[in-house]
């Protein structure tokens, strides 16, 4: 502390230091400043003398003050306090609200900066505020500031690029993201990685793989980004072979466990249904989170494997890690493939004890476990006190259980509603015509043949993959 503050005064017996050398030094101190107190002296000292209207000097104010935890108290007072503003300026403020989750106070400053300065923006600022846009969800608005990186030249920029693909990616325009991707006449990493993870994040792995081989032609070298989008891929087509070798990958490259890639490469063991690999990189890693326990706890709990479920469910407690809505969902498909209602109906009211609002797919899970224990009136009456309208996944649960317990009359029931939700869908037709046929009411089962017949609704054949060398084959089968 005191040797910030002999630096601070003595500038005032500098003996004849330029101009230049005064803000380079000035630059350093505010740089360094170690708290809120350190930078207020100096931010003092600048005002007392004409350092202050340096452009270069008040802007790393701004960001010091930032990095400080005071955005919106001092950096903002002090931005618009300045004698002077650049594009510099500009950038760094919005670019710390637009990092600090205030999406839409970046966007209004560069609205103000557009509308009451002369300063335009430059390939910097734009990525902002799309980004800004993004998180807003203001989509048409950051089409329309494509429209004006296109008038200002500026589209063809990597960075600006970049963010346009993270844009139409995000709203789910991935066709639009891939015409822009082709449009660029250079392409860096950042640009490769970002249409890849649309890829990935859209659960197109056919084309992100495709993406990749391209990217790897182009001489363009992956990163620990690029492989997590990579294990997604494999982990949605289910290619253990290949989601081994990129994990094989990242241990040559010593890219170690880190929470990020650990979480990416359990996922995609856990959607190749390989748990014990799973569970082994789980217990290497050195760090884990809510997202690395509930995701080993969901693995487990829809393979069915109830008691080890629990007990990691147990330990995540103990530990300290709250759990959430993806902590529960494993929890109640564990009860649920293990027959365990009771159970699952205690956890579910255990949810409010964490703060867990409980979403339509705890509802479903919750009426699937009570479906599969054959308590399908108890099934019934859950769904009438829920507090949204069933959708057809949670009816359908139901019209399963009807199936395995023969219940025609619940069946019959929840069959109405959902032909009336899916009219088009075979698959509740056949479902009631079993039940009836289980019955032994095989007129009732004919005639819902024939309603099929009908209405010209026909069953969708079964379609199943197999990996061979590396590529899927599939197999269709009425």
């Amino acid at each position: 502390m005191k040797t910030l503050f002999n630096k601070l005064y003595s500038t005032l017996t500098c003996s004849n230091p330029t101009n230049l050398n005064i803000v380079s030094y000035y630059f350093s101190l505010v740089n360094s400043s170690p708290n809120c107190k350190h930078l207020r002296h100096l931010h003092a000292r600048l005002l007392r003398t004409s350092l202050y209207d340096d452009v270069i000097l008040s802007s790393k104010l701004v960001l010091a003050y930032s990095q400080h935890n005071k955005l919106t108290s001092d950096s903002l007072s002090v931005f618009f306090h300045m004698p002077q503003k650049n594009i510099y300026s500009w950038n760094i403020i919005i670019g710390e609200f637009s990092r600090s989750n205030f999406p839409l106070k970046a966007i209004d400053l560069f609205l103000r900066m557009w509308q009451s300065s002369d300063v335009r923006p430059d390939d910097f600022t734009l990525p902002l505020v799309l980004r800004s846009c993004v998180s807003c969800g203001l989509v048409e608005l950051a089409v329309s500031f494509h429209g004006l990186c296109v008038k200002m030249g500026l589209e063809s920029s990597l960075f600006v690029a970049s963010a346009l693909v993270f844009l139409y990616v995000s709203s789910g325009k991935v066709y639009d993201a891939r015409v822009l991707f082709d449009g660029m006449p250079k392409k860096d990493a950042v640009l490769w990685t970002a249409m890849l993870d649309g890829y990935a994040k859209h659960e197109e792995p056919m084309l992100g793989l495709e993406l990749f081989r391209e990217m790897v032609d182009a001489g363009v070298a992956p990163d620990w980004v690029v492989m997590l989008s990579l294990l997604l891929v494999c982990g949605q087509l289910g290619w253990l072979k290949q989601g081994k070798s990129v994990h094989g990958w990242c241990v040559r490259r010593c890219l170690g466990m880190e929470l990020n890639l650990g979480n990416a490469i359990v996922d995609m063991y856990l959607k190749c249904a390989t748990l014990a690999y799973a569970h082994r990189v789980f217990n290497m890693m050195n760090q884990r989170d809510v997202i690395s326990w509930s995701s080993l706890i969901l693995g487990y709990g829809l393979s069915g494997n109830v008691s080890i479920a629990f007990r990691l469910f147990d330990n995540m407690v103990a530990k300290g890690v709250k759990p959430n809505q993806v902590t529960f969902l494993g929890i109640l498909s564990a009860c649920a493939h293990g027959g365990l209602a009771e159970r699952a109906l205690s956890c579910f009211e255990m949810m409010g004890d964490y703060g867990v609002t409980p979403e339509l797919k705890h509802y479903a899970s919750m009426v699937d476990c009570l479906a599969r224990a054959g308590l399908l009136e108890q099934a019934e009456d859950f769904i009438k006190r829920m507090p949204m309208e069933p959708d057809a996944a949670i009816l359908g649960a139901i019209l399963a259980g009807c199936r395995v317990h023969n219940n025609v009359q619940v069946g019959e029931r929840i069959a109405r509603k959902l032909i009336s939700l899916e009219p088009e869908n075979s698959g509740y037709y056949v479902l009631l015509s079993n039940i009836y046929a289980a019955a032994g009411k095989f007129d009732d089962a004919e005639k819902v043949r024939e309603f099929m017949k009908d209405k010209n609704v026909s069953k969708v054949p079964g379609c199943s993959s197999i990996e061979s060398e590396s590529w899927l084959s599939s197999s269709t089968k009425q």
